[in-house]
């Protein structure tokens, strides 16, 4: 990043005031970040049981046991932070572990250390999290690759949570301390730090991605990669900022929202323009796509993009629930992911009440390296369904994927009171498959001639 040698001067100048504005500044009960902030940790779900059966909570203080303890544990090279509250009727943190060791070779993970923050005082969603992360993921807790903390709630400033009551400022003001507490506590478990979110799915193999960005940044210095546009999603900081950005956050909690205090925080460390790091590698977990009842988002609202058309999906290929069947036909940036499939097996969406399309479009494959595609596939319309669960009884050909991918006319002739959309593979395949979307239009040829020549491109 070029300067000149006076803009250089007042952002140093800049920097030096803020740091002792933070330093004079910051209220004492919350000063020392890493004397309130307790580990939770546990060998067996025995264990967890009895000690969470006490106080709520089996804690370590960031004392000499805690010091102790982080002795063993090896420094990464990333670390993944993660902060989480109680959601009613989610489990979105659970999800996103799935998603980030699904996503993450052996090899990888014993790269990175994950720190979630328990980030709420309901002593029952916390002793709940808590046993179903150490019953799932007990191997990694006992590698120290896998790290829960939790911030009591005398540990943060004086604020009054009642949401029916609180001022603007105060709405993200636990967030930001939230974050405070967990970037102030990974600043010596790693080289880097990243943070995502707990309601995210990450796009395989990112670690290995997020390696080489770093290292083709080498010439160069930085501040932030962002490796999403959401938010604060998919932030990568060097951890040597982080006790800065802890104090930075507890200085400015009331002020405004994270989202907002991240890139300010950037600019003032001499970052003054956004390093967009592309692809993308990580996504927000929208709201499940209900088949039967969708409420339909802007974004699926625009006439450019793809019908929302109510139908159940179905497929004899193997999966986890990491990555259902059912997001391949989302309009979020969910995704199907399998292994190994063989000759005849299929995914099919079977529409709830016939369609006339005119338009298909199938992507299979990681949009950052073009692996896990479907090397050899067709698609067929169906009609006529009978029987219960129902499926088509007639089926017509389409067309084969090209390089694992299709968008296609539907000439009206075929297109019309179609019931069923059927992905079959046509040769045995080892490895991954990834199907990113299958997108629906309704309309005639007409319509879809006038949207092409409106400047429609592809709808990804």
């Amino acid at each position: 990043m070029r300067c000149s040698i006076r803009q250089c001067f007042k952002t140093s100048l800049a920097i030096i005031l803020l740091w002792f504005f933070i330093i004079l500044k910051v209220p004492e009960e919350i000063e020392d970040v890493q004397n309130v902030v307790t580990i939770l940790w546990g060998t067996g779900r025995a264990q967890w049981e009895e000690a969470l059966s006490g106080a709520g909570v089996w804690i370590y203080p960031l004392s000499h046991k805690l010091a102790t303890f982080m002795c063993h544990v090896s420094q990464a090279w990333l670390t993944v932070g993660i902060t989480s509250v109680s959601r009613q009727g989610q489990g979105g943190l659970l999800d996103t572990l799935a998603s980030l060791y699904h996503a993450s070779s052996v090899a990888e993970q014993k790269r990175i250390t994950v720190l979630v923050h328990l980030a709420d005082s309901n002593s029952s969603w916390l002793r709940k999290t808590v046993l179903h992360i150490s019953s799932l993921y007990s191997s990694q807790i006992l590698a120290g690759q896998l790290l829960l903390i939790h911030a009591p709630s005398d540990a943060y400033p004086t604020v009054n949570y009642d949401q029916n009551e609180l001022p603007q400022g105060q709405l993200y003001s636990k967030q930001n301390v939230d974050h405070a507490f967990l970037v102030s506590f990974a600043a010596k478990l790693s080289t880097y730090f990243l943070l995502i979110e707990d309601d995210v799915f990450c796009a395989p193999n990112f670690i290995t991605h997020i390696h080489l960005k770093v290292i083709n940044r080498k010439p160069h210095t930085w501040v932030l990669l962002e490796f999403s546009n959401m938010g604060f999603l998919g932030k990568l900081f060097h951890n040597r900022d982080l006790p800065l950005l802890a104090r930075f956050l507890l200085l400015f909690h009331k002020e405004r929202p994270l989202d907002w205090l991240i890139p300010h925080f950037r600019i003032l460390l001499d970052q003054p323009n956004p390093i967009l790091c592309r692809p993308f590698l990580f996504y927000h977990r929208l709201a499940r796509f209900t088949l039967e009842n969708k409420t339909l988002t802007a974004q699926e609202k625009n006439r450019h993009g793809p019908d929302v058309l109510p139908g159940a999906v179905f497929t004899d290929m193997r999966h986890s629930g990491v990555h259902s069947p059912q997001e391949a036909y989302a309009l979020d940036e969910s995704f199907f992911w399998t292994y190994n499939v063989t000759t005849g097996n299929y995914w099919i969406v079977i529409l709830n009440h016939p369609a006339n399309l005119n338009r298909v479009q199938i992507r299979t494959g990681s949009i950052m390296d073009g692996k896990h595609i479907l090397k050899k596939g067709q698609v067929e319309l169906g009609y006529q369904p009978e029987g219960e669960p129902p499926n088509c009884t007639h089926f017509t050909l389409l067309g084969h994927l090209v390089q694992g991918q299709m968008d296609q006319i539907v000439l009206k002739s075929i297109g019309y009171q179609v019931s069923c959309v059927k992905l079959t593979v046509n040769a045995n395949q080892a490895g991954g498959l990834m199907i990113r979307h299958v997108y629906l239009w309704e309309g005639d040829a007409l319509n879809e001639a006038l949207t092409r020549a409106d400047g429609m491109g592809e709808y990804e």
